[in-house]
């Protein structure tokens, strides 16, 4: 008795269908495994998960990591973008250079720049016991500006950095052809709660839970912007981590000296300057926009905008309106 194989339905089908639900199968068992993956990662190691969404940021900005040592500093910085300006960009008091990340991916389209995390925070080397203060970095700045070669450029700067941006143009107006201070320390201000707080010595942006948390991004960002909770958990152990130099900064920060730095140099600025502030800041009163203004006696141009529906942190939350108002400015001299 003759006997035939079975036929199977599957068999009966097209060549071309066979394959397709073959690569069906392949793409569903790699997005099982991608997603236990990321499951994994997000319960036991979120660090990663935000140091590969900073690369992915830093890849979409055609940016390069490169690094230097000069001074007791190793620097490391961002380079990229394209153009004959070149823009160096500083971050402020507890950030890093991929607070700049937004800024970068839409200014690198005209201009050359660079983004330094500065001594002491970020990736960049600190040294124990040294002075972080803006003179003291305004100082290690131009041995940043030496070792790069860099001659004329664009220096921009927020709170913090700010600070240690007009301080370096005062002491160096050589290299800058323009300024940008963006929410700047440094100037004489109305006071705050913050202010008030830090010169009575509490650092508002210390947190030690997801509570404090919450107050410290709800005192800089008009919309907080929500982030998962095992990412705030690496934050809140990166604060403490960091906690003893934080703090010895910060109150190297409250003397006279150091947050009136950039106000008793502002008769020293005689390039184009611009500020640019949030008008609801509660860290950096606004101000300060008129300090800045009614200081500037010798620059040969002063620029000035107020944005609205934002804090602190108009850089990441207005980052189309933020670099437009650089570009005009940094084209327009």
């Amino acid at each position: 008795m003759n006997t035939k194989n079975p036929v199977t339905p599957s068999s009966q089908r097209p060549l071309w269908q066979r394959m397709l639900i073959r690569r069906l199968k392949f793409l569903a068992i790699v997005a099982i495994v991608l997603g236990v993956a990321f499951g994994g990662s997000y319960l036991f190691a979120p660090q990663w998960l935000m140091r590969a969404d900073v690369a992915r940021q830093a890849m979409a900005a055609h940016l390069e990591t490169h690094s230097v040592d000069v001074g007791d500093t190793h620097w490391v910085y961002y380079e990229g973008g394209q153009g004959s300006i070149t823009l160096v960009m500083l971050h402020g008091f507890g950030a890093d250079k991929n607070v700049w990340l937004k800024q970068a991916k839409i200014l690198g389209e005209h201009f050359h720049v660079i983004i330094p995390d500065l001594p002491g925070w970020g990736e960049s080397s600190r040294v124990d016991g040294a002075s972080y203060n803006i003179d003291a970095q305004a100082a290690r700045l131009q041995n940043f500006v030496d070792a790069l070669r860099l001659q004329r450029f664009v220096l921009i700067g927020h709170s913090m950095g700010g600070a240690i941006a007009g301080v370096y143009a005062a002491e160096h107006p050589e290299h800058i052809a323009e300024l940008v201070l963006m929410d700047s320390l440094g100037l004489k201000t109305n006071p705050n709660d913050f202010t008030r707080a830090g010169l009575a010595g509490k650092n508002l942006f210390d947190y030690d839970d997801h509570a404090g948390f919450e107050r410290a991004v709800a005192l800089t960002f008009a919309t907080p912007p929500q982030i998962p909770g095992r990412i705030v958990d690496v934050l809140i152990k990166r604060n403490i981590a960091n906690r003893a130099f934080n703090d010895k900064t910060f109150n190297e920060l409250r003397d006279e000296s150091q947050y009136l730095s950039l106000q008793n140099r502002l008769d020293k600025l005689t390039m184009p300057v611009l500020g640019l502030w949030c008008h609801d800041d509660k860290v950096m009163d606004i101000s300060g926009l008129d300090s800045l203004r009614n200081g500037l006696t010798h620059s040969s141009a002063i620029s000035s905008s107020i944005l609205n529906g934002c804090n602190h942190m108009p850089l990441i939350e207005k980052p189309e309106e933020v670099a437009r108002i650089i570009t005009s400015f940094a084209l327009s001299h």
